[in-house]
């Protein structure tokens, strides 16, 4: 699992800083092979499943490791018959310099930092994997995932509960090398709290009353897959460590077990809490943040991102026209509906409207959704809708006198001044935040309100 400096959210950062390691051998048996690994431990030694595997044969099956962390890269030996040395000094752990020259058994090795700046910009495509999305924030979380899910890269996906977290993590796993290998899921919030280390970490017979027969855990379940745990700010206090070590040493020890498993399992972890804040208050460790959080993305709530919502309901109604029960021949919504859609707060995000749609289908007689098929709840919070003012014309000239394209731009025109004073005087003229509400970038919305003459606080 790699290890990055940077975190990216989906508004703001645009870089992505990869710290990876680069490890030559100069002599011995492998001479002039290359590795060039990912990994926060990189591990060293004659046996197979090791990262850097040695033909010496003074070479221990688990001689030595190289870890890199926030406070420097530690060469460690391992307890090897034949020693890991840096110049003449046998050393049992020793911080490493770049380009630092040591040896283990007979086999002399270069490690060196090979670090990659990798610029993030928003995607072309409006959709990856089961994700779909127009708007620039979406398009920002594309361009970050198209980089980040072909990699091993350790992925902390936070927003909002109904975003689409999980499908972040199935659309991570999807797109990367081990798509053919398992997929697990593991909801902290939904296990109880007795019951979450024997589901990751597996038990023994006889670990504690009840354990009857040996068991995998989840962590076994998912090796040379993916495996993404849910709810992770729900994790207990006391497990942290644990999953730390599987994150740091890529083993893990069942409850009652006295030896460890080696797994090699990518994770992407997610969360509806600010683990910043967990963190200050003492209920999250830091190490395991900074751990999770290799890259971090924010998915943005539905509210934020309004110029998806017609997207995001013809990908819904598609996918129930070709799911089991059909989609009953709907192809869209009544223009009332479009309408409440585009200014319901959707404290629910993409789940609630999905929950919608599928609710309304089965009352829906024609093409069209109305108010009528929508629940009860949703038609109550529907706003009376503030006259849009018609365009001013000169005199004795009305709409139907003028040419189709001139008299719809006289129309766009009004509605989007209308538009613009109404939503630059909710946020009190900041131009900014009427910027993120509407889903446009600021200076897109600077040159509108520019054109149409509305004052605005530049901010």
């Amino acid at each position: 699992m790699s290890e990055i400096t940077s975190t990216i959210a989906s508004a703001g950062a645009r870089q992505i800083h990869l710290r990876r390691a680069r490890v030559s051998c100069v002599e011995g048996a492998n001479a002039g092979s290359d590795w060039k690994i990912e990994r926060d431990v990189i591990r060293i030694g004659s046996r197979e499943d090791n990262d850097i595997r040695l033909g010496d044969t003074t070479v221990s099956r688990l001689h030595a490791e190289i870890v890199r962390g926030r406070e420097g890269t530690i060469l460690r030996d391992l307890g090897s018959t034949n020693g890991t040395f840096v110049g003449a000094v046998r050393v049992r752990e020793v911080y490493l310099a770049p380009d630092t020259r040591f040896r283990v058994g007979n086999t002399h090795l270069v490690y060196s930092p090979a670090d990659e700046i990798i610029d993030v910009v928003p995607s072309e495509n409006d959709r990856f994997e089961g994700l779909v999305g127009r708007g620039l924030a979406m398009r920002e979380v594309f361009g970050i995932l198209e980089r980040v899910a072909p990699t091993d890269l350790t992925v902390l996906v936070t927003g909002e509960t109904g975003t689409g977290k999980e499908l972040v993590s199935r659309a991570t796993h999807n797109r990367s090398t081990r798509k053919n290998r398992p997929f697990v899921v593991f909801d902290c919030g939904a296990a109880t709290e007795s019951l979450v280390e024997s589901e990751l970490f597996g038990h023994e017979r006889g670990a504690f009353t009840g354990a009857i027969a040996v068991r995998e855990g989840l962590f076994e379940v998912a090796d040379g897959g993916t495996i993404f745990i849910d709810e992770i700010g729900e994790l207990p206090l006391e497990l942290q460590p644990k999953l730390l070590r599987v994150l740091e040493q890529r083993e893990v020890r069942r409850v009652g077990a006295t030896k460890v498993r080696q797994v090699d399992v990518r994770v992407v972890a997610a969360t509806n809490r600010n683990l910043r804040d967990e963190v200050a208050a003492g209920r999250f460790r830091e190490d395991l943040y900074y751990r999770l959080a290799v890259v971090e993305i924010r998915l943005p709530a539905l509210r934020e991102r309004r110029e998806d919502v017609p997207l995001l309901v013809e990908h819904l109604l598609h996918r129930a026209e070709h799911s089991q029960g059909g989609g009953r021949g709907v192809r869209g919504l009544a223009p009332e509906v479009r309408a409440l859609f585009d200014a319901y707060h959707w404290p629910g995000n993409v789940r609630e409207l999905n929950n919608v749609i599928e609710r309304a289908l089965p009352f829906t007689d024609g093409t069209t959704i109305t108010l009528d098929a929508l629940p009860e709840a949703l038609r109550a919070s529907r706003p009376v809708a503030p006259a849009v003012p018609r365009p001013s014309l000169p005199a004795d000239t009305t709409l139907s006198s003028l040419p189709l394209k001139d008299a719809k731009d006289a129309l766009i025109e009004e509605f989007e001044r209308h538009y613009l004073v109404d939503l630059i005087d909710r946020h009190d003229g900041n131009v900014s935040r009427a910027a993120r509400t509407a889903g446009m970038d600021r200076k897109s919305i600077t040159r509108l309100l520019k054109k149409h003459q509305i004052r605005y606080r530049d901010v």
